[in-house]
C-alpha cells in the first residue's frame, strides 16, 4: 500500500510517481468532486476547488458531479451519492476526510480518489499537499513592511499542523523582514467548525487589535469574513487566503495568499482523463506556482514598490534555496 508520505513529493507537472498507475476510462470517465465543509462559493478554498473543476469542463466538455456535505461525518455519505451516479474519479477537497478515505477507499479499487490538502493511504488515492509555509512567508513579509505598531498577528481556525505551517511560515518572513517585529498567534476554536464561525472570528481580531497588532492574517476558512470586518471596522490591516479576497474589503485587505486548489483539482481530472494518474504524494509551493500572493486594483495602493521589491527577492531566495522555510513540524 502506498502512503502519501513526505518521502513520496513531486510536482503535478512531474513525470508520474512510481505508483501503481490505474486504468484510464476515457470512455465513460465521470470526475466528481467532494467539497470541504462550508460555503460552495466561499471566495477561498471551495471555489478554488469549483474554479478548478469548471475549468476542466470547459477544457474538456465534460460535465463533473459535486457533493457538499455538511459535516465532515458525511463523507462516506457524500461519496456514496458519486458513485451511484457512476464516478469514476473522486477529488475531496480537506484535510479531515483522510481517515474516512483511508478507511473507503479500498472498496472501491477501481475508483481514482484524490485529497486535496491532506495525507491518507491507499493504492488508489492520490494526495496533494501545499508548502503553506512558503507563501505565508511572502505576505509575512509585507506584514512586517506595512505595519506601523510593529505587532503583526496570525488567526487559524484551529490548532492544528496545517495551520501551523501558516503561521510558521507567516512568523519567519515577518521577522526576516523586521528583526524586532512582534507576531502574535490566536485561533478561532477548537473543531473543525472553526472554519465557519465568522463571529468568534472578529472577536479573536479585536483582542489582537487590542494588544497592538494593525495587520493580522487571516487563515480560518469563512471565519475569515468576521476577521476582515473587525479589521475594517478598526482602521487596521488584514490577509485574505487561499483565493483572492483582496477585493471583499478594498483598502483594508492588505494582500492574499493564495494556494491553488483549483490546479490541483483540474490536474487530477486531467490525469485521470488522460490515463496518467497514478497514486502518490506531492507537495507543492512557490517553485510551482502553487502558493503566491495576490496583488490587484483592489490593494496596488497598500503595497509599495519596496516592499514588493522585498517580496519578490524573498520569493526569489526560497525558490533558489537560499532561504529555507520551516513547517512548524
Amino acid at each position: 500500500m502506498m502512503a502519501c508520505s513526505r518521502r513520496s513529493v513531486l510536482t503535478l507537472g512531474a513525470a508520474a510517481l512510481a505508483a501503481r498507475a490505474l486504468p484510464a476510462r476515457a470512455e465513460g470517465f465521470i470526475p466528481g468532486l467532494v467539497y470541504a465543509v462550508g460555503q460552495k462559493f466561499d471566495k477561498s478554498f471551495n471555489e478554488g476547488a469549483h474554479l478548478g473543476a469548471e475549468r476542466f469542463k470547459a477544457a474538456t466538455g465534460i460535465p463533473y458531479l459535486e457533493y457538499a456535505p455538511a459535516s465532515p461525518a458525511q463523507f462516506n455519505q457524500a461519496v456514496a451519492s458519486l458513485l451511484r451516479r457512476k464516478a469514476t474519479d473522486v477529488a475531496a477537497i480537506g484535510f479531515y476526510y483522510a481517515t474516512a478515505l483511508t478507511a473507503l477507499a479500498p472498496s472501491h479499487p477501481q475508483v481514482r480518489f484524490t485529497l486535496v490538502d491532506g495525507v491518507a493511504e491507499g493504492p488508489n488515492i492520490r494526495c496533494v499537499t501545499f508548502k503553506e509555509q512558503e507563501g505565508a512567508f511572502l505576505v509575512g513579509v509585507l506584514a512586517a513592511l506595512a505595519s506601523k505598531t510593529g505587532t503583526v498577528g496570525f488567526i487559524g481556525a484551529l490548532d492544528i499542523p496545517l495551520l501551523r505551517k501558516f503561521a510558521a511560515g507567516f512568523e519567519q518572513g515577518a521577522r526576516h523582514a523586521r528583526g524586532d517585529v512582534k507576531v502574535l498567534v490566536n485561533f478561532v476554536g477548537t473543531t473543525p467548525a472553526a472554519f465557519n464561525d465568522p463571529t468568534n472570528g472578529a472577536e479573536v481580531a479585536r483582542a489582537q487589535f487590542q494588544r497592538d497588532a494593525d495587520v493580522v492574517f487571516a487563515g480560518a476558512g469563512v471565519s475569515n469574513f468576521g476577521i476582515f470586518a473587525a479589521a475594517r471596522d478598526g482602521g487596521r490591516l488584514a490577509i485574505g487566503v487561499d483565493g483572492n479576497q483582496n477585493h471583499l474589503y478594498p483598502g483594508t485587505i492588505l494582500t492574499s495568499m493564495l494556494k491553488r486548489v483549483d490546479l490541483a483539482v483540474e490536474a487530477s481530472f486531467q490525469a485521470g482523463r488522460q490515463g496518467v494518474w497514478s497514486a502518490g504524494g506531492r507537495a507543492l509551493g512557490l517553485a510551482d506556482g502553487a502558493v503566491d500572493y495576490a496583488v490587484d486594483v483592489n490593494n496596488r495602493e497598500l503595497l509599495t514598490p519596496a516592499m514588493l521589491a522585498q517580496a519578490e527577492e524573498a520569493r526569489r531566495a526560497i525558490i533558489a534555496g537560499r532561504i529555507p522555510v520551516a513547517d512548524g513540524s
